[in-house]
């Protein structure tokens, strides 16, 4: 059986970071599916994430096998939001940049990794969390939503193809 946890990443990690997210960004463009096909996200988030220690690792049997930032909102790109908008106004904690690598795709740690950056929010305190997805990218979709969050609209990001769909996770 394989030793799975998550981490908070170090400078350490960022080639296999990047790996991870050159993976997604060829994963994606496959599918013909116009997210992550500029530069971003690119070393600097990656380092930014890092030094704010907002970065999280998923570890399998010792080895950077998915990536993704476990941030505190505000987020300036959550503001407006298109539908039918977010439940309350407590503080919440978002989920950016989340990828795995190609090495284990297909072996549903995606929803393992999801399920622990929701548990440490909750540990934090934090009973709403975050997320957004390309319209298109229906595997993501089905993590976020195999997780419990709902859709609440569309916000907009300061990107090429700036919509996105919008998730939300109130919990108890």
């Amino acid at each position: 059986m394989a030793t799975i946890y998550v981490r908070k990443g170090t400078a350490a990690g960022i080639p296999a970071i990047m790996g991870i997210i050159e993976d997604a960004r060829a994963f994606l463009h496959a599918q013909h599916i116009n997210q992550w096909q500029g530069t971003y996200p690119d070393k600097p988030a990656v380092e930014a994430d890092i030094e704010k220690e907002t970065n999280r690792l998923l570890i399998v049997d010792g080895a950077v096998a998915g990536n993704a930032s476990l941030l505190e909102g505000p987020d300036p790109f959550y503001g407006k939001i298109d539908g039918d908008g977010w439940q309350g106004n407590a503080p919440y904690m978002m989920i950016h940049r989340f990828a795995v690598s190609a090495k284990i795709r297909g072996q549903h740690l995606s929803k393992l990794f999801m399920s622990n950056l929701i548990t440490e929010a909750y540990g934090r305190g934090f009973r709403d969390l975050r997320i957004d997805t390309h319209a298109q990218n229906q595997i993501m979709q089905h993590v976020i939503l195999g997780n419990g969050f709902t859709y609440r609209g569309i916000v907009y990001l300061d990107e090429p193809v700036p919509e996105r769909n919008a998730y939300q996770l109130l919990l108890q």
